[in-house]
């Protein structure tokens, strides 16, 4: 019989690793909020060109990754089930998005590595707390 998966008691690092992604989520909602609440007047004349190149799709990959991931990982806080789903559906989202930024042209160009790089954490990190909400709902840990 495989073990891994049986029901086990609420690990004490559970609290602290659901709050860690309740606030990763919560700062992805202030860069979102951020980005399209931007004056297109104030940014750089290299940046600006990116941001009123940036596909309606693109930025709506990125509302549905951070404010669907905040949703989730509340409900990861309040150990419920429909977590994973909502985490499942925020790193899709991330995903779409990453693929906005390197398959359009005006975006992709703009990038420098390091924006690459923080792209790259986020998708990760993203997916880890998908992984974490999954790992919880296995040992029986979300109700």
């Amino acid at each position: 019989m495989d073990e891994r998966f049986t029901p086990r008691p609420v690990a004490s690092w559970f609290v602290i690793g659901a709050a860690a992604s309740l606030l990763f989520m919560g700062l992805g909602c202030i860069s979102y909020l951020m980005h399209v609440l931007a004056n297109p007047a104030t940014i750089p004349l290299d940046q600006r060109a990116a941001f009123e190149a940036e596909p309606v799709w693109v930025t709506a990959a990125y509302a549905v990754a951070v404010w669907v991931g905040l949703f989730g990982a509340l409900l990861l806080l309040l150990r419920r089930k429909q977590a994973e789903w909502l985490l499942l559906v925020s790193v899709v989202a991330v995903l779409v998005w990453l693929a906005g930024l390197l398959l359009v042209s005006p975006l992709r160009n703009s990038m420098s590595a390091n924006d690459l790089i923080v792209a790259l954490v986020v998708a990760a990190l993203t997916w880890t707390i998908f992984w974490f909400a999954r790992h919880s709902r296995q040992r029986g840990w979300l109700r």
